[in-house]
C-alpha cells in the first residue's frame, strides 16, 4: 500500500506527525491493505490558531483495486482521533461496495 501524507498550512507536518498518522492509518486499514493502491491522508485545523474543540479534520482518499475510489472525512479534537475516524469510515464504505458486488442467494 502506497501512503501519502499531506497537511495544510495550519498544521506543522513534521516527520513525527507523518509517522504517527501513517501508523494509525495502516493499522486500521490492515484488513484491506492488499486491495488498496494509493492511500492519501490530508490533515488540517479548521479554526487555525483558535482552539474550538473538534476542529482537527482528516480526509482519507483511496483507490481500491477494481472498485470506485473511496474517500471519507472526520473532524475530532485531535489529529489522531480524526485519522482513526476517517479510516473507519473508509472501511465501512469499502465493505458496502464489496457487499453490493457480492451475489446473494435468491437475487
Amino acid at each position: 500500500m502506497q501512503f501519502q501524507f499531506n497537511s495544510d498550512n495550519t498544521i506543522h507536518g513534521s516527520e513525527g506527525l507523518a509517522a504517527v498518522v501513517e501508523e494509525i492509518a495502516r493499522a486500521r486499514l490492515r484488513r484491506i491493505e492488499a486491495r488498496l493502491k494509493p492511500v492519501e491522508v490530508h490533515v488540517g485545523d479548521v479554526n487555525g490558531a483558535r482552539d474550538a474543540g473538534d476542529d482537527k479534520r482528516c480526509s482519507v482518499e483511496t483507490r481500491p483495486t477494481g472498485l470506485a475510489p473511496i474517500s471519507a472525512t472526520e473532524t475530532a479534537s485531535s489529529i489522531e482521533a480524526a485519522v482513526a475516524g476517517a479510516t473507519d469510515k473508509v472501511l465501512a464504505a469499502f465493505d458496502r461496495q464489496i457487499g453490493k458486488r457480492t451475489t446473494r442467494k435468491g437475487h
